[in-house]
């Protein structure tokens, strides 16, 4: 990630309704220590410093992190290069995973260490807030490029033209590709793959790493599974005592 997709990623990705939902949920904690593991450039990781929570951002990549240190307000998070290896013991009081940075850890193994050591970095009673897209919802299907065409501003004035490509869908991973065609003509590829887990498997792993799920909702609305166009699976755990 150079300044050119961070720039793409920060136009592209602005404020939604999934921020609000999770602003709203960590709010439910008052001055709450707060991870946000996968915070890339830090959108939603400065809103909950700027609202009264001491964050700490981590995230591996190291481009993300220097666009999210260069962005007003950094000064009051800490930032940390890493994943949720790196991360001390009962130090939050809520965790986010955010944009549906559960989906791209695809091997089931580095998923169940992730929620052990989220589990270890809450305190007790502590909550996990995450979002994955609902495979029933099917919604990789509309990721055609006649479908994704999208046009992106970005703060210069200048437009990118943007869709996106599926290439397989095997075995519950989906990959795809995202294509953005600058004003000069350069072409950016920003291939990905993600895990697409059911609410049952969902279930099944927080258990066994030591969390109750207290609600899973189907949007950002709060709606029941299955039961919002969202077609996502928001889930608030609580870490067990």
């Amino acid at each position: 990630m150079d300044r050119r997709p961070a720039a793409i990623y920060d136009a592209e990705n602005r404020w939604g309704r999934d921020d609000d939902f999770f602003l709203a949920a960590v709010d439910e904690t008052p001055a709450a220590r707060v991870l946000d593991l996968g915070c890339g450039t830090g959108r939603l990781t400065l809103a909950l410093a700027a609202a009264g929570h001491t964050v700490t951002g981590v995230d591996p990549h190291r481009a993300a992190l220097d666009a999210a240190r260069a962005k007003p307000g950094a000064d009051r998070v800490t930032w940390i290069e890493g994943t949720a290896e790196v991360l001390p013991e009962a130090a939050y009081d809520v965790a986010v995973l955010t944009s549906h940075v559960a989906q791209e850890i695809r091997a089931e193994d580095g998923w169940r260490r992730t929620l052990a050591d989220l589990r270890r970095a809450l305190v007790p009673g502590g909550r996990l807030v995450f979002d994955s897209r609902d495979p029933a919802a099917r919604r990789w299907e509309r990721w055609t490029p006649h479908d994704s065409r999208r046009r992106v501003a970005l703060p210069d004035g200048t437009a990118v033209e943007a869709w996106t490509e599926l290439t397989e869908v095997r075995d519950g991973l989906v990959s795809f590709v995202h294509h953005y065609l600058l004003p000069d003509g350069d072409e950016l590829r920003s291939p990905g793959t993600l895990r697409f887990r059911t609410e049952a498997e969902l279930r099944a792993d927080l258990a066994t790493a030591h969390f109750t799920v207290e609600r899973i909702h189907g949007g950002w609305g709060r709606e029941p599974v299955g039961a919002s166009d969202d077609g996502e699976l928001v889930v608030i755990a609580r870490a067990a005592d």
